[in-house]
């Protein structure tokens, strides 16, 4: 082969060489160090904790299937049904999506946006209940 054919990198020109690869690598930390120092003061549930939570929300199910399959269906099923339901998204929303743990701005900012939601599925279900044909 000819020195025309070959191909290294220094005929390519990428805009960064080794020694800024090198500048711009973080700092590894070891796995007992958090990689944010100085901490935001939010503390997460331990395992003992997350097994609780496990324990409340399946007690929670099982009032739900409890409740739908024992007796007839009275004027209360639907609301509490829906409670059930409200609490348990609360403590799946709160605890594995970590907002009781962050910024409550992001909070704020999520059930915000949830608000936002169920008014729009509201109208939806509102407008094919109310104006069908």
């Amino acid at each position: 082969m000819s020195s025309e054919t070959d191909i290294t990198d220094s005929d390519h020109d990428y805009g960064i060489g080794p020694d800024q690869l090198a500048d711009e690598t973080p700092p590894a930390y070891p796995p007992s160090q958090p990689i944010h120092e100085g901490g935001h003061g939010h503390k997460e549930p331990s395992d003992a904790q997350y097994i609780w939570i496990a324990i409340i929300l399946a007690v929670l199910t099982a009032l739900e299937i409890l409740s739908t399959e024992a007796g007839p269906d009275g004027p209360w099923l639907v609301p509490t049904l829906i409670v059930l339901m409200l609490v348990k998204f609360w403590v799946v929303a709160s605890f594995f999506m970590h907002l009781r743990f962050d910024n409550r701005l992001f909070s704020f900012l999520f059930y915000l946006g949830l608000g936002f939601a169920v008014v729009l599925y509201s109208a939806v279900l509102a407008t094919f209940h109310f104006w069908t044909g």
